[in-house]
């Protein structure tokens, strides 16, 4: 069997985009499938079909009851089913590097573009930090569609290993095929042992369907959650503004004292008054900003 160490690579730059849940199946997918399929598994069908042994000699009998019997045999059905499954966990990793490359470029190039000029900072949309994205937008519904699909590839490699050859082995199985004369018997080697990998790698296949479903449950939930907590600090109670402006200290040369309060004057206003305007102005503005990052997390 090949080696699996460049799909474990891909498979571990996954894990740092992914979720909870998300994290979780790729550990079973490694310990449970990977490791377990390289380090014992092809050990117990190495003498598969060498051991499979008809009770005739007539030629092409026992080649032919053998590929009845296994139609495929069971780790290159597995090695399959791990290449389908992980294909579009590696599709969705594809995917989000293509979105941090575009990302990281628009914000180059509005570096460029605005100059020495000062501006208004962009937040970026996916990217955090470490390498790591925010599964929101577009990712949020490639998030999704990936493991939607992983879903319908267990599903049908579980009920394809089950209409090929059950998930048992008895130790003998009667053939009757052309060339073979009449109906033999034929002699399957440790079919114990076999049946024990069998349900377990079933098992295993069981537990990783399990968590993409509740992986989609988890997703659906957390997107309504966040939905929820926007739509309360959207309709917010609006003394929030008041409040914190009534919090901020000004600073000390913009108090007016009432002996010096002039309402109705009509004297030119001087640079101090100016001055205490605008920063008057400033503080506002600098209010109203936060409470739109209030409202925007």
């Amino acid at each position: 069997m090949g080696d699996w160490t460049f799909l474990g690579r891909l498979l571990d730059k996954v894990q740092s985009q992914s979720t909870v849940v998300g994290k979780i199946w790729l550990t079973v997918l490694f310990v449970f499938r990977i490791l377990l399929l390289g380090s014992a598994a092809e050990k117990v069908w190495g003498d598969e079909q060498a051991d499979f042994i008809c009770n005739t000699r007539q030629p092409g009998c026992e080649n032919v009851c053998y590929d009845e019997a296994f139609p495929i045999s069971h780790i290159r059905f597995w090695v399959l089913q791990i290449i389908f499954v992980s294909t579009p966990t590696l599709l969705y990793l594809g995917h989000v590097l293509h979105v941090v490359h575009l990302e990281r470029k628009e914000h180059k190039s509005t570096d460029e573009s605005v100059g020495n000029f000062r501006s208004v900072k962009k937040r970026p949309k996916y990217i955090v930090n470490q390498g790591k994205v925010k599964i929101q937008g577009i990712l949020l519904f490639t998030y999704l569609m990936h493991v939607l699909c992983k879903i319908l590839f267990e599903v049908g490699f579980i009920v394809g290993q089950w209409y090929l050859y059950g998930f048992s082995l008895g130790p003998i199985y009667v053939c009757g095929r052309y060339p073979c004369p009449h109906i033999v018997d034929c002699f399957i080697s440790r079919p114990t042992e076999k049946t024990i990998f069998i349900i377990f790698m079933l098992a295993v296949a069981c537990l990783s369907l399990l968590l993409n479903i509740a992986e989609i449950v988890y997703l659906v939930f957390r997107q309504i959650t966040i939905s929820t907590q926007k739509r309360y600090h959207k309709h917010a109670p609006p003394h929030f503004a008041a409040e914190s402006f009534d919090k901020l200290k000004l600073p000390a040369e913009v108090s007016i004292s009432s002996s010096k309060a002039k309402p109705f004057s009509t004297e030119p206003c001087s640079s101090q008054d100016s001055q205490s305007e605008n920063t008057i102005n400033y503080e506002i503005e600098k209010c109203s900003e936060e409470k739109k990052e209030y409202i925007g997390k």
